[in-house]
């Protein structure tokens, strides 16, 4: 495989680089959400052990130990409630399937790349324009948050392109048809072989766990007390078990990988089967759309049902409690602010009625006492005073005003006669004749 050690074009490196982005993802919000539903599970189970217990015990327990079983027994379903709030507002939507789908899709066109096209001159836009195809409908599918974090590992990424195995892809070259039916086919059947065997433990455990716990319920039921009690445990374990065998949806992803499995195996086989000068390009080219093709349904049916999964196992339920609590506590806040509000108006309204009242009877008390001021001999004084003094006022400016009057006659009527050593005695003294006389006192 000499050819292995050709140089890294950087189309394959940005390729490389957003398929390890999206499957990062992918990869860490399923184990996280998987997680949290775990919790949900046992504290479900937790809940229905601390009742029986705080029943049976809490009165023969010092008052200690009886406080903290009754503190234990209040805060499970609480916490169950709040964790179960918190998944169905940041995980129902299963973006961690959206954004596998987006990674997987990439990881087809990069084999579509190395293997059918590698003779094609124009590849390089080709993937470039298939990547922005891809990562627009990661978009849209995320409801327009693509929120991912910068990826800092090796390339391509492991555990999936991991060097200490001996047969991994480096993830560079161009690959003829024995390097694609080891480095792709073989692996994703191999891969699928252990994971189908992987899941069908699971799902036999669970069958059993489900089936323990019903009989378990059944036996306590019939012995009678005090064991009657304890069919509420049972149950809880049953509910869970059954829970946790829907969200994983275990039958459909066993049926689906069967027929990966199967078709796999065939597609192998006519390889295998293939004489030397048999596996020519056509054969080869047959075996790379064949084997995409398969993977790729296979990868749109687990996504179809693990949604279909998420839909049926919601934590509506579960997380009714805190959502009621936090509903009471809107409309606790409301009714609150409210009645400040209402506290703020009706003091000002009582304040404004206090200096209503007050205003009021200052008024009638003024308006009382106003005419027996009036008439007192200091207020009649001064009256007369006031009414002297508006008199002298106005005989003085309407003497003013005489006076201005008659000026301004005196200068219209001699605006032509210049005044001076020339101007006739008879004009001088028809002039100071008609000037007014002033009652003003000299000096």
């Amino acid at each position: 495989m000499e050819n292995q050690t050709q140089q890294a074009t950087p189309i394959l490196e940005v390729a490389w680089t957003r398929f390890a982005q999206l499957d990062a993802m992918a990869t860490e919000r399923s184990k996280a959400h998987l997680r949290l539903r775990r919790w949900i599970a046992a504290l479900g189970i937790l809940t229905t052990l601390f009742a029986i217990l705080t029943q049976l015990y809490a009165e023969s327990l010092n008052p200690l130990a009886a406080w903290v079983l009754k503190f234990i027994f209040i805060f499970t379903p609480i916490a169950a409630s709040i964790l179960a709030a918190y998944v169905s507002q940041f995980y129902s939507s299963g973006d961690w399937l959206v954004t596998r789908a987006g990674a997987e899709e990439i990881l087809k066109e990069i084999y579509a790349y190395r293997t059918i096209l590698k003779n094609t001159p124009t590849r390089r836009m080709w993937l470039e324009e298939r990547l922005g195809e891809i990562q627009r409908s990661v978009f849209r599918g995320m409801n327009g948050e693509m929120i991912l974090k910068p990826y800092k590992g090796p390339i391509p990424p492991s555990p999936r392109f991991d060097p200490k195995y001996p047969d991994y892809d480096p993830g560079f070259n161009d690959l003829n048809g024995d390097e694609y039916f080891l480095f792709r086919l073989e692996n994703q059947l191999s891969w699928h072989i252990k994971e189908i065997n992987r899941r069908q433990k699971e799902r036999t455990r669970l069958k059993v766990y489900i089936l323990a716990a019903g009989g378990l319920g059944a036996l306590f039921a019939a012995l009678g007390q005090p064991l009657t009690m304890w069919v509420a445990l049972a149950a809880a374990f049953s509910a869970a078990f059954i829970g946790w065998q829907e969200l994983r949806s275990l039958d459909s992803v066993v049926r689906n990988y069967s027929k990966v499995v199967l078709e796999l195996n065939i597609l192998s086989d006519h390889w295998k089967n293939l004489e030397g000068e048999e596996r020519d390009q056509t054969e080869f080219y047959k075996t790379v759309r064949s084997t995409e093709d398969i993977l790729w349904s296979q990868n749109v049916e687990y996504i179809k049902a693990m949604q279909e999964a998420l839909r049926d196992s919601d934590l509506e339920e579960e997380a009714s409690l805190v959502n009621r609590v936090i509903k009471e506590q809107r409309e606790s806040d409301r009714r609150f602010r409210g009645a400040i509000a209402d506290a703020v108006v009706d003091h000002t309204r009582e304040s404004m009625l206090d200096s209503e009242q007050t205003l009021t009877e200052t008024y009638k008390t003024t308006l009382g006492t106003l005419a027996e001021e009036a008439s007192s001999d200091l207020v009649q004084a001064e009256l007369a005073a006031m009414q002297e003094a508006v008199q002298e006022a106005v005989e003085n400016i309407t003497e003013r005003i005489g006076l201005f009057s008659s000026l301004q006659a005196i200068r219209d009527e001699f605006a032509g006669v210049e005044i001076g050593s020339n101007t006739p005695m008879s004009v001088l003294n028809d002039l100071m004749s008609r000037y007014p006389k002033s009652t003003d006192a000299k000096g």
